[in-house]
């Protein structure tokens, strides 16, 4: 059982309702193919779960749903909120345009809210300092290096994170994520990823550790979030290769298109809609890999979050807590 969301590592939270599976908050399953996802209250993401630990849950699930009078549904998506708290959705035969309006709306809408009041905060900040300066002749130039400060500061805060196969964690600001590029490649993913760091030093991806990558960077791209009409928009980009995996591919190739300063591939470039599909094609084509067989690749995605979320957990403590708590421990 894991208790840490795959992507931003944050815990999921835990239930006393559904006995089978107490991890999560807000569930979502698919009684007819078998799928169970625990969404993270943080980022809104969709964690699936290991293959044997979803059937009796999602039965447990279904029930639960039926029984539960707090209910909202359309023709194919419901849910329903429980006494204790508990959200279940349940997914019955939606088309891509409303599944996607239902799981990802929620995402992109939430980060949409956190950055409007981000941005309100800042220049009300902003307006005071200015306010203030205006006594002693200084407004414009106190006015303009605040603002200025706090952005560049605010660009070299570690946003994201991500493990590679060489085993050094690697920490990501939105400057790493601005800078960062895509190209074709010949291989299953369809494209390689890299950026510059701040030394000047290429840092390039592929395969696995490329999709690891991504889903560090596209969050801090797509910090903006979204609203529902621009999920949609997302939505028909993919609709046009047929497939997630399809998507992808072509839009490395696009990137040739989009430039900076004449060098192509910037993510960042990329318009709006094509940015969102692109998290959205990346995420879907993850679980088309694991659905299809690699479910060895879900159980590493999950057990990587735990290790990331214990080694955040222990930069949080004083010296010397680990050992204490080690000692009390073999005590007990």
């Amino acid at each position: 059982m894991f208790h840490n969301c795959m992507f931003c590592n944050k815990t999921l939270g835990t239930n006393e309702v559904v006995e089978t599976f107490p991890v999560g908050r807000r569930l979502a399953f698919d009684a007819m193919r078998g799928r169970l996802w625990v969404v993270c209250r943080s980022c809104g993401r969709w964690n699936l779960t290991p293959l044997e630990e979803r059937w009796e849950a999602i039965e447990d699930c279904e029930r639960l749903f039926r029984e539960t009078p707090m209910r909202a549904s359309t023709e194919n998506i419901g849910v329903a909120r429980l006494r204790e708290g508990l959200d279940l959705v349940r997914i019955g035969e939606p088309g891509r345009p409303e599944f996607a309006a239902w799981r990802y709306g929620d995402r992109f809408g939430h980060r949409r809210q956190r950055y409007l009041v981000r941005g309100t905060a800042a220049a009300i900040l902003a307006g005071g300092v200015f306010a203030g300066s205006i006594g002693i002749g200084l407004a414009g130039a106190v006015g303009f290096q605040f603002i200025a400060g706090a952005r560049l500061g605010s660009s070299l805060l570690p946003r994201g994170r991500f493990r590679p196969d060489d085993g050094r964690l690697r920490l990501l600001n939105r400057r790493n994520a601005y800078a960062t590029r895509i190209v074709p490649a010949n291989d299953d993913l369809g494209l390689h990823v890299g950026w510059r760091s701040l030394h000047g030093r290429a840092d390039w991806f592929e395969g696995d550790d490329a999709r690891r990558a991504l889903d560090a960077v596209l969050p801090l791209i797509n910090s903006a979030g979204a609203s529902r009409r621009s999920v949609q928009e997302a939505v028909k980009e993919i609709q046009l290769q047929q497939h997630a995996q399809g998507f992808l591919a072509q839009v490395a190739k696009r990137g040739e298109q989009h430039t900076y300063r004449g060098v192509p591939g910037y993510l960042v470039k990329l318009p709006g809609p094509v940015k969102l599909a692109f998290e959205m094609a990346l995420h879907e084509a993850q679980e088309r890999r694991a659905l299809e067989g690699e479910l060895w690749l879900l159980e590493r995605a999950w057990k990587e979050a735990e290790e990331i979320a214990a080694i955040s957990d222990n930069l949080l403590l004083p010296a010397g807590a680990g050992r204490f708590l080690d000692r009390h421990r073999e005590r007990r």
